[in-house]
Order: C-alpha cells, then structure tokens, then sequence
C-alpha cells in the first residue's frame, strides 16, 4: 500500500558534488535533486509522471535526479519510490518563473505550417525521435559535461516562440551561434542513440549518457557518428550547419532528463 513520507524534502546543493551532478534549478524546465528515505543498499526504482527517474547514490544517500517538464504545475510535486518491496512518495516543491516571448520570422512558410504530406513524415519522425528519448541504459552516468562547441548563445531555452506571428511550442534548447562547418563535440561518453535528417531538426544526433539522460544536437551540415556508435568525451559528432527550421547556422544543444526537455545550462560549465 502507497504511503506519502511525512514532510516535503529540503532540496539539497551539495558544493562538493558539483562536478558529478547537474545545477538544481526547481523550476518548469528546470531539474531536482530529491534526497530519499531508503536505507537499503539496493538501489530504489522511481518514477515522475510515469518515468523512471536517474538515481545516484551520494555520500550514502540515494538521490533522485528529476528533470521537470516546462509544462509543470507550480506547487507540490511528488516521485513514486519502490523500495525492499514497499512503495512510497517523496514530495518537493516547484516554484514559477517567466520565460521571455522571442519573435521568429521563417522563410520557408512550410516550415511553419506543414503541407499534410509534410505531417506525414513529421509524425513518423516523433516516433522515431521519441524512442531514443525513451531509451533507458543501466549504469553509471557521464555528466561531467564540456561544451560541445565555443560560440554566442543566440537562443535561449524557454523562451515562448511566435513564428511569423504564430505561437508555437517553448525553446527546448538553446542555440549557439557558429560557422558553418564548426566541429562539434560530445560533451561527455555515451553511445548514439539516433541520427538522422529531420524536418524541423535538420540533421541530428542524440547521445544517451545513462539513466534517461540524452544530449540533443539539431541543424548540422554533417553527421560523423553511426547509430550505436560509443563516443567519447571530446570526439566530433558532426559539424554546424542551418538545416531544418533555422534563420542562420547555428547547433541547438538540447538535454533530456526522463524524457523531458530541461534547461541545458545546468549540466554544464558556467559560461562568461
């Protein structure tokens, strides 16, 4: 039978664990290190609205690393833990924040309102993309995150979209403005879960680090990995490119952390 844990966890910034974990930032968008009550040795499963969540163990406490949708309710949340047999539910807190409008004008109308032959391959692309999303590897995780390439950030994520005077959905990511042909880089190991030439997304990669947590690389000129391909921390992925729905070459660096889109600035090294 469930039980909620008495009390709403603290949520925790452990300085000293800075380089292994993500910024925690408990907004829409945003990612949650949520300290659990489990004692046994034996990693606990949990699950956010349905999806198993990345759980680290930390000083000999399990933590859970929840991404949070940009969608989210402000308030209460909670995850589901299972643990020796026993179900339980940790609640934390999420508070709201404002992201800014960014007005975009597209060129290519299509790319803003698809011909129904267009939603055809769009739909078959959600398929195909939202599985390596969902992909789940078992293990350790590579977070010791480095930039996958140097430039001005042009996009910021959240930012609520109107293209050609129509809204559309927030920002996923963010874009960071470079040449055409700009080498790019993993940020951290991990096997390629996906790559392929996308209608809105152009040419993209995905790298799965482990335990639900994909890095997201949109509009490349050029491809340089292979589908099960393991990467390395450093090693070219591709290079920069204006393919898909773009206004100028760039590379939109995404994060997904059980299957949700989160801020990707959080995982890695501030920036000037």
């Amino acid at each position: 039978m469930s039980k909620i844990i008495a009390g709403i966890f603290m949520l925790i910034s452990f300085s000293a664990l800075a380089t292994t974990l993500p910024t925690q930032s408990a907004v829409p968008g945003g990612v949650v290190i949520v300290p659990l009550a489990v004692i046994s040795n034996e990693k606990p499963l949990v699950t956010y609205n349905k999806q198993q969540v990345m759980v680290l163990k930390q000083n000999q406490q399990w933590l859970a690393v929840v991404g949070i949708p940009l969608s989210v309710k402000v308030g209460t949340q909670r995850v589901t833990v299972q643990s020796a047999g026993k179900i339980s539910k940790t609640l934390f807190e999420i508070e709201d924040k404002a992201y800014p409008t960014q007005h975009i004008t597209i060129t290519d109308k299509r790319k803003v309102n698809p011909t129904q032959y267009d939603m055809t391959r769009i739909n078959a692309e959600k398929a195909k993309t939202g599985a390596a999303l969902k992909h789940w590897t078992e293990g350790d995780v590579a977070m010791n995150f480095i930039w996958p390439i140097e430039g001005r950030v042009s996009g910021l994520f959240g930012r609520r979209r109107v293209f050609n005077g129509q809204p559309k959905r927030p920002h996923s990511g963010m874009d960071i403005a470079a040449p055409t042909g700009t080498k790019i880089h993993a940020p951290a190991q991990g096997i390629v879960r996906d790559t392929g030439d996308y209608f809105f997304n152009g040419n993209t990669v995905f790298i799965d680090h482990g335990q639900g947590l994909i890095t997201i690389f949109l509009h490349l000129d050029k491809i340089a990995v292979e589908i099960g391909q393991v990467v390395q921390q450093g090693d070219v992925i591709g290079t920069v490119g204006a393919t898909g729905r773009v206004t100028g070459p760039h590379l939109h660096l995404g994060v997904s952390l059980n299957n949700v889109k989160v801020e990707p600035r959080l995982f890695f090294p501030k920036r000037d």
